[in-house]
């Protein structure tokens, strides 16, 4: 029986739309970022868990990885993590203090975790998926509602200005991030269950009803299923895109 599912991504390949559907289900957990490092200590202090300084390194992450677990789980019996590539050796790392002497990070995700499924969420269009990153965070908004209302926005407005080099870096790292992720399921005897963004994105209630399914948890009704994140890509996104493919070109 699965108890615990991890959505393995990298930045805009759909993981805070997915979050929301299996979210919306009830019955799939609560999915988030638990375990990147930069919000710890807010995650901690909304969950009343005392910091380090007070009951030490050890105890705070026992304490901490038990109340990510209770959120994860959201009153349901599955627990649902996000995890970004570059957060994954901090957790293990982690999982390994609590869970010492563990030969692999699948063991010490079971030890945490119990039987857990593994989703791979990937982009194909590298580019686009470096877009939107870099357009994110230039003008400060991550995430909008169908209906144009904004669900996430870190600091004040500004316009996305063009820039190759940052462009490419992106486009490089992520695609080193997509890799390395490959290399990991590889290493651990995973096979994870793949979720491309452009899937994801032209029929969401088709590709939760098959993440439900290998949960083995019964799927909502189709008809009842309402993606709260809209994309972003915009006219802007495509000029970019034409700039980049023409800086890129030989010669």
């Amino acid at each position: 029986m699965v108890e615990a599912y991890i959505l393995c991504g990298t930045p805009r390949t759909g993981s805070t739309l997915l979050c929301d559907l299996l979210a919306s289900t009830k019955r799939t957990g609560y999915p988030d970022s638990y375990f990147r490092r930069v919000d710890i200590a807010e995650w901690a202090e909304a969950w009343g868990v005392p910091g380090p300084d007070v009951t030490g390194e050890a105890a705070f992450e026992a304490a901490y990885l038990a109340a990510a677990i209770r959120a994860g789980k959201g009153g349901t019996p599955i627990f649902g993590l996000r995890l970004m590539r570059e957060n994954l050796e901090e957790l293990s790392a982690i999982l390994d203090r609590i869970h010492p002497g563990l030969p692999s990070d699948r063991a010490r995700f079971t030890a945490a975790f119990g039987e857990t499924l593994y989703l791979h969420l990937s982009r194909e269009d590298t580019l686009a998926q470096a877009i939107s990153l870099v357009k994110a965070q230039q003008t400060g908004l991550w995430h909008v509602a169908p209906d144009g209302t904004e669900i996430e926005r870190v600091g004040q407005p500004k316009e996305p200005e063009y820039d190759f080099a940052r462009l490419r870096r992106e486009v490089l790292e992520l695609e080193g991030y997509d890799k390395a992720w490959n290399t990991w399921f590889a290493a651990q005897g995973i096979t994870p269950l793949r979720i491309g963004y452009e899937t994801l994105a032209a029929d969401p209630a088709g590709e939760l009803i098959r993440i439900c399914e290998a949960l083995g948890v019964a799927a909502p009704d189709v008809d009842t299923i309402r993606p709260g994140v809209a994309k972003l890509s915009d006219e802007i996104s495509l000029d970019w895109k034409r700039r980049y493919e023409a800086d890129l070109a030989p010669g």
